[in-house]
This record gives C-alpha cells, sequence and structure tokens, in this order.
C-alpha cells in the first residue's frame, strides 16, 4: 500500500479538510441532513470526526485503553462542537508531528507503512471524504468533484488506499461465484489499478495493465473516482459488465465498528 506523498502533504490534507469540514458544518447547521450518510445529521457527523480524531491520537500515543463512548458522551456535553472538533484536529495534527518515525502502534489495513505515516495518511483521507459528507449537506445532495476540490494526486493516493488497503482486507462482500476482473483508471492522473473479485478473496494489483481485456472498468478523473468509489458522488464512468457499478455502490460500504 505504497504512497506518493509525503508526510507534510498529508498533514497539508489533514488540516485542510479538517477546516473544510468545519467551516461546511458550521454553514449546513448542526441539525441539517447529510445526504450522503442518510442515518445522519451534521452534528453525528462531526461527533463521529472528531471522536475518530481523538482515537487516532490516542493510538499513536500508546493509549491502548482509550475509550471511544467517552468521546461521544463529551461530545453531547459541550457547548461549542465545533470548537470541540477544532480542538481535536489540533491535536491529532500535534501527535503525528510529535510521534517519531520509528514508534510502534497499532494499524489496521493491509500491507499498512508505520503507524506514524498509517494514521497520517488514514486521517487526511478520512476527514477529505466526510469533509465531503459536511458539504453534502450544505448543497442537499452529493458533492461534484471541482465542488470538493481535491487535487489529483492526494486523490489518487486516497483512491490507492481503498483499493489496496480497504477492500482487500476480507470483510468486505464483493464477491462472486464467478470471477471477474475491474479495470479502474485515472483519466487525469494515468494510475490504474486492476481487481480480481472472486468467491472468497478480491486482489488489486496497483498499475496493472491486464493481459486480457478486462471484465468491466470504471473510470474518470482521480477526484471522482476518490468521491464515487467511496460513494460520495455520481461522476464515474462505468463500462463493460453490466450492473457492476450498482453492486460496487451496494457491496463496497466500510463503516466504523
Amino acid at each position: 500500500m505504497a504512497t506518493r506523498l509525503g508526510l507534510d502533504e498529508h498533514l497539508t490534507l489533514l488540516r485542510r479538510s479538517g477546516a473544510a469540514l468545519h467551516d461546511a458544518a458550521a454553514r449546513a447547521g448542526l441539525a441539517a441532513p447529510v445526504p450522503t450518510c442518510p442515518n445522519w445529521d451534521v452534528r453525528a457527523l462531526v461527533t463521529h470526526q472528531g471522536m475518530v480524531h481523538r482515537w487516532a491520537a490516542a493510538h499513536l500515543r500508546g493509549e491502548k485503553d482509550h475509550d471511544t463512548a467517552a468521546s461521544v458522551a463529551e461530545a453531547d456535553a459541550v457547548p461549542d462542537l465545533l470548537s470541540w472538533f477544532a480542538d481535536g484536529l489540533d491535536a491529532l495534527l500535534a501527535t503525528i508531528v510529535a510521534t517519531p518515525d520509528d514508534a510502534e502502534a497499532m494499524v489496521f489495513l493491509k500491507d499498512a507503512p508505520p503507524p506514524r505515516r498509517f494514521w497520517a495518511r488514514r486521517q487526511a483521507h478520512e476527514t477529505t471524504i466526510h469533509g465531503a459528507d459536511a458539504l453534502a449537506a450544505v448543497l442537499g445532495r452529493a458533492p461534484s468533484a471541482a465542488e470538493v476540490t481535491v487535487a489529483p494526486e492526494p486523490a489518487a493516493d486516497g483512491v490507492d488506499e481503498l483499493l489496496t488497503g480497504f477492500i482487500t482486507r476480507g470483510r468486505g462482500k464483493l464477491r462472486t461465484e464467478r470471477p471477474y476482473t475491474i479495470a479502474v483508471r485515472a483519466t487525469d492522473t494515468g494510475d490504474a489499478w486492476l481487481l480480481r473479485v472472486e468467491s472468497e478473496s478480491l486482489t488489486t494489483t496497483a498499475g496493472a495493465e491486464p493481459e486480457a481485456a478486462p471484465d468491466a472498468e470504471l473510470s474518470g478523473t482521480a477526484a471522482q473516482l476518490y468521491l464515487g468509489l467511496w460513494n460520495r458522488g455520481d461522476e464515474l464512468t462505468a463500462t463493460g459488465r453490466p450492473n457492476v457499478l450498482r453492486d460496487w455502490r451496494s457491496q463496497v460500504r466500510v463503516r466504523w465498528s
């Protein structure tokens, strides 16, 4: 699960995306529904992301007994939820900066980088995607890639994390009794991934050109892929196998557990 981005680039993305989430949440209002997360309002979205920031920082500090429920209860009690969110983001950024490169901590994706790099990358993309959710609450619909304004390289990095780290963990539902392949292509950066879906596994090879024509292809700019594959956007182009995008939407769901 390699990344072309450096630590500073992930920190910049995390900082900017956190600010964007904060600002969009303020514009939408805490009671606004979140179209891209149908069971949430903005209060639930901000509470979740603030809890996750505190959880990630605790892992980097080596706090094995961190209580996420306590963070949720704290969020429910604070007079200013957005200030509470901002405080947690600042603390996470400071923790990542202060963590040594060789620190040991829990990571949970396949073929993950060392913990400091892992958590910087994971939280940069977690916060960017939930920032898109906050913007959806402002707009009343899923945002376009242009409206989220994530640059091509960070977007491609986020696609790579999803395709090589998340969906290959063995917990997903994208399975079939008749194996097939999906090529995923970023039209602006030239990045490509080849997915092989089988009955008991899903494997991803980054940068692969299939020996034979893939059964399906999902394409778009890196930002369109980023939002679309996280089920936050509707700008992907799907060709080949019927219903490949419908199956993706229904079977590829990353949830907090």
